[in-house]
């Protein structure tokens, strides 16, 4: 584990100290948002109001209080070609109504920032440094990325993921497909076959941005409680068909042009 950590900690870009506090919780949870250029700010607006309902939900808080110890720590970041500078809100016990009332009024209050390019390896990489680092026991731990594209900065994303993976962590990812992503087959698949590992990982895609609040509360819920909700992409056996680096060839190719 200690391997695995130094490991993360060199490909986070962004310092993680370990945190006071702690104690067992059923699920460590990072939120890990796309804020991309990509998406207008009206998509970046509509994504924010999306998570902020989705944790004062009542569907949420439920989920929360029927887990076995009635408890998770959750955290929250933003990323686009690297991890948005000052965008981390560090772990916070939800346990009550009002816990996630103040989390979500936390994220609220966040100015909405867009940054260029796209590094899914960088968000993992963070995500999986916070959860490593931090001082909880989750009998689950988990990172919830959504995202808009494939990858096409910072490191490859498939050694990211396995080594979040080699740390007993679940990737699942929220796939916003309002527009073409350059991805063959779909940002979906390119998500399960590229992005997400982990026992009972799944994509959870989004083809209308109206959509997305509901899609995070299922999303939330299901990571919570642990079970697999209908109508998801998982991860197929064998050896995965999408190029995991068309992102970056893409960008290359825009960039010789």
């Amino acid at each position: 584990m200690l391997t695995t950590l130094a490991m993360l900690i060199s490909l986070s870009a962004t310092p993680v100290m370990a945190q006071a506090g702690g104690g067992e919780v059923d699920v460590e949870l990072v939120l890990a948002v796309d804020t991309s250029r990509s998406m207008d700010y009206e998509e970046v607006r509509i994504q924010r109001e999306g998570y902020v309902e989705a944790l004062k939900h009542r569907e949420f808080i439920e989920a929360v209080e029927t887990g076995l110890l009635g408890k998770i720590a959750i955290s929250y970041f933003e990323w686009a070609g690297d991890v948005v500078p000052n965008s981390v809100i560090g772990w916070q016990v939800i346990e009550t109504a009002q816990d996630a009332i103040d989390f979500a009024n936390l994220l609220e209050a966040r100015p909405i920032n867009t940054q260029r390019r796209t590094s899914i390896s960088a968000a993992i990489a963070q995500g999986a440094t916070m959860i490593v680092a931090n001082s909880y026991r989750g009998m689950r731990q988990v990172i919830d990325i959504s995202g808009d594209g494939p990858n096409n900065s910072g490191n490859p994303v498939v050694p990211a993921r396995d080594k979040a993976m080699e740390a007993g962590i679940v990737i699942n990812g929220l796939a916003l497909m309002l527009r073409p992503s350059g991805a063959p087959g779909g940002l979906d698949k390119y998500y399960a076959d590229c992005v997400i590992g982990g026992p009972g990982s799944f994509v959870l895609p989004v083809h209308k941005i109206e959509d997305f609040a509901v899609a995070v509360r299922r999303k939330l819920v299901t990571e919570i409680s642990g079970i697999t909700p209908p109508a998801t992409v998982q991860k197929a056996a064998g050896v995965p068909s999408t190029d995991c680096l068309i992102g970056e060839k893409q960008w290359q190719d825009l960039f010789d042009r």
